[in-house]
């Protein structure tokens, strides 16, 4: 198919390009403008000669049709996602993830293109039921949350309003190589693979369910294929929760060392805005589209943490990081 990946420099978004490029895909991928001319984690990748880089912002509706010119489907995961930068920048988050969203998928219904449209588990705010199903309550407790949750209605309504094909992803707590250490799996991997045996951290008792980033992608591409998808919101979670102190425990563990844990105010969250607890249900994945995690449970998130770790050992790898410096 013709494809096209939006945010395909990020973290999820080189992932899922690499795959589609080795399902042979024609693959654009859209990456942010900037004056280096960067592709992000593309210029480290093995397609990054084998896919239609295009340089662009989802903020503009004339680059977005150009990039979905001739497209067949559009994986939207253009975003921005950090918790603690939408406190400062708020408008950001509205301009790039709510109306980044409409420049998409009015693009994608010009173009007659079916849409995978990325969405959070952040939308749900601190689980009132677990495991959390599709249907459970929506509660904004940050500006990014916000964002995500306007996105989504805005694609969703696409599909009701003109019948455009879209379907609604919605991983939980994703990590893996080459994932952004303002999320706390890198946080914690760059400070220990850095030699730090004191570990800055924020809050230690919320509850996440992490999937390693193979399993997330190779959602998308499920969801994508299933024609039942259209129209729905699907989780993408493993089922099964640990509390951020028993993450850091378990990778501790992994790499053989002791580490000393402590609260830095700066990353702790405001309480209210905090989601206390992420538990995915995932039973409307595997029944629409077949997919469930091969990285589920403890014995999955084990496999996945000692391929990150790997990652993160690696210096070339590790050199990217700034491991000391906290950035919102």
């Amino acid at each position: 198919m013709k494809i096209l990946v939006t945010g395909a420099e990020g973290f999820i978004g080189s992932h899922l390009t690499e795959a589609l490029v080795a399902e042979g895909h024609d693959v654009r991928a859209m990456v942010l403008y900037n004056y280096a001319g960067s592709w992000g984690w593309l210029e480290q990748s093995a397609v990054r000669d084998n896919a239609d880089v295009f340089l662009g912002d989802v903020r503009d509706p004339y680059g977005v049709a150009q990039a979905m010119s001739g497209r067949e489907l559009v994986f939207h995961l253009a975003a921005l996602i950090g918790i603690p930068y939408s406190y400062y920048a708020p408008a950001s988050y509205v301009e790039t993830n709510v109306t980044g969203t409409l420049n998409v998928v009015q693009a994608a219904r010009d173009a007659g293109a079916k849409v995978v449209h990325t969405s959070t588990s952040e939308v749900y705010g601190t689980a009132q039921s677990v495991p959390i199903a599709e249907d459970h309550p929506i509660i904004g407790q940050s500006p990014y949350s916000a964002s995500k949750i306007g996105a989504d209605h805005i694609a969703l309504s696409y599909n009701r309003a003109f019948d455009l094909p879209v379907a609604v992803a919605r991983p939980f707590n994703t990590y893996g190589p080459r994932q952004s250490n303002r999320a706390v799996i890198p946080t914690i991997i760059s400070q220990i693979a850095a030699g730090e045996r004191v570990i800055k951290l924020g809050t230690l008792s919320p509850t996440r369910d992490f999937n390693y980033v193979d399993d997330t992608v190779r959602g998308l591409l499920a969801i994508a294929k299933a024609e039942a998808a259209v129209g729905e919101v699907i989780n993408l979670g493993s089922g099964y929760e640990i509390s951020i102190g028993n993450t850091v425990a378990l990778i501790a563990e992994i790499a053989g060392v002791d580490v000393e844990i402590v609260s830095d105010e700066k990353r702790v969250r405001p309480e209210a805005s905090e989601v206390e607890r992420l538990c995915a249900a995932n039973d409307k994945a595997k029944a629409l589209t077949g997919w469930q995690p091969v990285f589920g449970g403890r014995d999955g998130l084990t496999k996945g943490l000692t391929k990150t770790i790997d990652w993160f050992g690696d210096p070339e790898n590790l050199k990217t990081y700034k491991s000391q410096r906290y950035g919102v």
